[in-house]
Formats: C-alpha cells, sequence, structure tokens
C-alpha cells in the first residue's frame, strides 16, 4: 500500500513540504507498528472481518464501492489513506481525510432485509474506526514484537485526534472498550459468503503476487485468529481457518524482519526525512531513537541523511 503514489487523483508526497508535521509525532506507537508490513496485512484483513460481520457496513461497501470488482485495489487505497494519516504531512492528511468522508457522504442504502444505513451514521464510524485500530495493533503485539499495556493505551490515545476528523464521536482507549463496541453490535453480526470469499482472494495471493503464497495463507488464518471467538462464531468461520504453527513460525519471522529493514522511498523512510530525521530513524534501537528525538531541532528545514548508524 505504501507504493501508491496518489489518492483520489491528489499527488501524495510524504517528504514534501520538508519540516511540516504529522498528526503523529515520529516516536509515537503509531510510528512504529505502521512501518510493518505483516502487521499491516494482518490487521487490515481482521479489520475487515469485523467491519463484514455488521451487515450495515458490508452492504455498503459492497453496493457503493470497487470492492467486488476490485478488492485488492480498495483495500489498498483504504491503507493509503490510513498511512497518510499517519505519516503524511497535516495538510495532505486533511485533504484525504476529508474526500473520504465527503464520498462516505454519498454512501446510504438498505442492507438485504431491508435495514437502512448511511455510511456517516456515528455508531458505523465508531466501529470502522475501532476495528482497524484493534486490528493493527494486535498483529503488531502477536506477529511481530509484543507491546506492554502502557504502549496498547499510547497507541488507542494517539488514534482519538485523527478518529474525530473523520467524524468518529467514540474512540476506544483500550481493546476492553472495542470488546465492549463489538458486544453492543454483535447480536447484528451474521455470516455470509462475501466474507469467504474475500478471505479466499486474500489466500490467493492476489495482493502480492511476489510473495509466496503460504504466506498469503498464514496472512488469513492469522487475521481469523485475531478475532474474538463470538465474531468467528457468528461468522462461521471453521477449522479449516485455524492458525497452524507453520504459519505462526513464517509470519513471526517475516514480522521480525521486516520490522528491522527499512524500504528506501516508503512513507515510514520519506515521513521520517521530512521532520529530520534519517530515513532509517524507525529501524534503529529504541535508544538511538530516542537520541535523535531529543537533539532534533523543533523546527528542521535542512537536508538530513539517507541513514544514520
Amino acid at each position: 500500500m505504501t507504493d501508491m503514489t496518489s489518492y483520489l487523483g491528489w499527488k501524495i508526497d510524504y517528504g514534501q513540504p520538508v519540516g511540516e508535521p504529522a498528526f503523529l509525532d515520529p516516536g509515537s506507537v503509531h510510528w512504529r507498528v505502521y512501518k510493518n508490513p505483516i502487521a499491516l496485512a494482518v490487521g487490515g484483513v481482521a479489520a475487515v472481518l469485523l467491519e463484514f460481520a455488521d451487515p450495515r457496513i458490508r452492504s455498503g461497501v459492497w453496493d457503493h464501492s470497487t470492492f467486488k470488482t476490485d478488492p485488492i485495489g480498495r483495500s489498498r487505497r483504504t491503507g493509503v489513506a490510513a498511512m497518510v494519516g499517519v505519516y503524511g504531512p497535516q495538510s495532505a492528511a486533511r485533504r484525504v481525510i476529508q474526500g473520504v468522508t465527503n464520498m462516505h457522504g454519498r454512501v446510504a442504502g438498505n442492507t438485504p432485509s431491508g435495514e437502512a444505513y448511511k455510511a456517516l451514521d456515528v455508531e458505523l464510524l465508531d466501529w470502522v474506526s475501532a476495528t482497524a485500530g484493534y486490528g493493527f495493533l494486535n498483529a503488531y503485539d502477536r506477529f511481530v514484537s509484543p507491546l506492554s499495556e502502557a504502549e496498547k493505551t499510547r497507541f488507542y490515545e494517539e488514534a482519538g485526534p485523527i478518529a474525530r476528523l473523520y467524524g468518529v464521536q467514540s474512540s476506544p482507549k483500550s481493546n476492553a472498550d472495542v470488546l465492549g463496541m463489538m458486544q453492543m453490535l454483535a447480536p447484528r453480526f451474521e455470516p455470509h459468503p462475501i466474507v469467504t470469499e474475500f478471505l479466499d482472494i486474500i489466500q490467493s495471493g492476489q495482493a502480492a503476487p511476489g510473495t509466496p503464497k503460504f504466506l498469503h495463507r498464514a496472512v488469513g488464518r492469522a487475521s481469523v485468529s485475531l478475532l474474538p471467538s463470538v465474531v468467528r462464531q457468528k461468522l462461521a468461520l471453521g477449522a479449516e481457518y485455524d492458525l497452524t504453527a507453520t504459519d505462526r513460525i513464517a509470519l513471526t519471522a517475516a514480522g521480525k524482519l521486516a520490522d528491522r529493514i527499512p524500504v528506501p522511498g516508503s512513507a515510514p523512510c520519506e515521513a521520517s526525512k521530512r521532520l529530520g530525521l534519517p530515513a532509517n530513524f524507525l529501524y534503529l534501537s529504541r535508544g538511538t531513537q530516542e537520541r535523535l528525538l531529543a537533539e532534533r531541532p523543533a523546527s528542521s528545514s535542512a537536508g538530513v541523511p539517507e541513514t544514520a548508524g
């Protein structure tokens, strides 16, 4: 998702304007989590499954987007919007968020059972936002690097201001808050062929053809493993989606490797440079990151080295 250079016709440049802050600081937990493609892949699929459990969201996505004809492209565009919110300059993030909100304003209809919905319904906005945070945070914690309870709390606190720009009114402050929201919505949850069709696409390898197919299957199963048991039961996702020991070992190895290797030109690297930090800032030791943040001028417009040791 980080190689897309435009969104809704707007050019995305994480490196410019030099010095313009993001909504989140480079020392945030979000910057650490969102740089990892395994966490984004597993967490993103888990979030979609949680959203699709509710027929109002599932119908809105299926009937008013390109998801049924281009699910990978649509998912990538959603991912880019999230990346811009974390790493992009605030001016670009505001523009993208407003564009998403404008699109959502046109989404309304009825579920197959006849229940009316609007994408801007607060209950739906709150749930979609909560599922994204829950998915990314728990995928990173489980398959990349364990996070402390304090770090998890920080992650949810950091998400609140950006979520409110999307119209979210109740932003969770913990996993427990997400589960509380889920319990209120769970009576609506139901299985649907769209859910298994989506998982089939993920496991087929279409999202990243150059990646070994077994890793795609592992991502699908890992995503299901993040679902609370009541959601998995409601969606009727049986034993064929159980995460195996081999899946876990492969994903964890890939996640830890990706957490150490910067990708030149990627959003995390370009955003770091924009803010006066080395491109590999997020891949350095925590102590080195803290030192660089402490040494950074309050406002920096000077060029920075591509990497730092």
